[in-house]
């Protein structure tokens, strides 16, 4: 028995490596399996990225509108704004309105210099306190005026959680001058 091992081994085995070797027909098959992987992980990041993209321009158009919106008018009342912070929701469509943050502000440099807010509404988020201070990039406040200030914030969530890319958080800051008065009361 062992004797046609042997014989099996030296005369069978290296003609069936050697067909093995020379055979070409799987090569694409292994390639393929080989690449296409990393090929839809490629393409599925691309398409997340656009989709982020997407949004971020979405959270920009948001700020700038509602901005916009308060910033038209005099005097803002309750049901004024609350239409106003549920435009978010609307803006922010096709994508998911739940993890958006609001938060409107009307800020009031006085003579002195001083920096503090008139009125803060949102949604999601806390407001700020009326007369608190709050620091504003220079240049945007001049003494005596007033600017609106919309903040939106969105956590995005992406389809990649298990490779450690859960979220992108994307965030904006929008200053409006008001156009009818020097400040935009809230009543």
């Amino acid at each position: 028995m062992t004797e046609f091992i042997t014989r099996f081994i030296r005369s069978v085995l290296p003609d069936a490596l050697g067909r093995l070797c020379r055979d070409r027909r799987g090569v694409s098959a292994v390639e393929f399996a080989l690449i296409a992987p990393f090929m839809i992980l490629l393409y599925l990041g691309s398409v997340e990225i656009s989709l982020a993209l997407s949004i971020d321009r979405k959270i920009t158009s948001v700020s700038s509108a509602l901005a916009d919106l308060v910033a038209q008018d005099d005097v803002v009342t309750d049901d004024e704004m609350r239409d106003i912070l549920n435009a978010g929701s609307v803006i922010v469509a096709p994508f998911d309105p739940v993890p958006l943050e609001i938060r409107i502000t009307s800020i009031l440099m006085d003579a002195a210099g001083e920096v503090e807010v008139q009125w803060s509404d949102a949604d999601g988020m806390s407001p700020y306190a009326e007369g608190s201070a709050l620091a504003v990039p220079a240049g945007v406040l001049q003494p005596n005026r007033s600017v609106i200030m919309v903040e939106v914030e969105y956590r995005y969530e992406t389809m990649f959680g298990e490779l450690g890319v859960n979220h992108f958080d994307i965030s904006e800051i929008f200053y409006l001058r008001p156009r009818r008065s020097i400040v935009v009361s809230r009543s």
